[in-house]
């Protein structure tokens, strides 16, 4: 593998220079792009584009792809650029590198690059852990975020949600991913409540209380009901109170009426059943 100081500098037309098929950032913010153009119109390429000679001799670009971006809007014949002596496996890794460096991928570009690098370029984990400062347990993590899925991933990026906001709507299952994401943007959630609404969805807490049933007493035939009122007069008569009852029936009620004459210290009382 060769080292990335063996370089030379040169002046490059933008059209000579081959965007690489790997390069991590897929899109540029248009305004940012528009300010970068601004300031390499009346103050130049500052940092000169890195490139490298494929085998078929061609120049290949490695990082600065928004420098490239800018320089063409900008109107720049030719762009400085540093020629280095290395293989394709170590631009990958440079690109990435760069990057990251000069302007933050998004967590999902970041994410398919560190997957590009394992698949397409048989890195080990542990070497890009060395070569990222990455944990092997943030890449595995970063790598999941690959599994989220199309419309989330857009939702995500377009709402500007970072990293920590994707891993917490991973934890969902797929079919309710989407909903409580709408949600989290639309009420504007913080991490902290967004975390909170998602272990609500994942372990549901049973609010509503489960009414026991009112046992209702049963009454077969209303005699069992005369009867025992009747026996609740005569323990008032044991008792030593005056009681008497009077039953009244109707077509549709049967009524009772219990008077307790007042004696001292006990309360009269009239009872009305229907």
């Amino acid at each position: 593998m060769h080292t990335i100081s063996e370089r030379k500098l040169v002046m490059l037309k933008p059209e000579e220079i081959k965007k690489s098929a790997f390069c991590p950032r897929k899109s540029f913010d248009k305004y940012e792009i528009k300010m970068l153009a601004k300031s390499i119109a009346s103050s130049g390429i500052i940092q000169p584009l890195m490139v490298r000679k494929d085998e078929n001799g061609s120049y290949e670009l490695i990082a600065g792809k928004r420098r490239l971006e800018a320089a063409i809007v900008a109107g720049l014949r030719r762009v400085p650029c540093a020629v280095h002596n290395i293989d394709s496996k170590t631009a990958a890794l440079y690109s990435v590198v760069e990057n990251l460096k000069v302007s933050p991928l998004s967590v999902f570009e970041e994410a398919r690059a560190i997957q590009s690098l394992i698949i397409d370029f048989n890195f080990s984990l542990s070497e890009i852990s060395a070569r990222l400062g990455l944990d092997e347990n943030e890449i595995t993590e970063k790598l999941k975020l690959l599994r989220i899925g199309d419309e989330v991933e857009s939702m995500l990026e377009m709402a500007k949600l970072d990293e920590r906001y994707a891993l917490l709507i991973l934890r969902l299952p797929s079919f309710k991913r989407l909903s409580a994401l709408s949600y989290i943007i639309e009420k504007g959630l913080t991490y902290n409540e967004a975390k909170e609404y998602i272990e609500k969805i994942l372990n549901p807490q049973r609010i509503e209380k489960q009414e026991k049933p009112i046992k209702r007493a049963v009454i077969g035939d209303i005699r069992l009901f005369s009867n025992s009122l009747e026996k609740l007069v005569d323990t008032l008569k044991l008792a030593g109170a005056t009681a008497s009852s009077r039953r009244n029936e109707t077509d549709k009620y049967i009524e009772y009426k219990v008077r307790i004459k007042k004696e001292p210290n006990i309360p009269s009382a009239q009872l009305k059943i229907c």
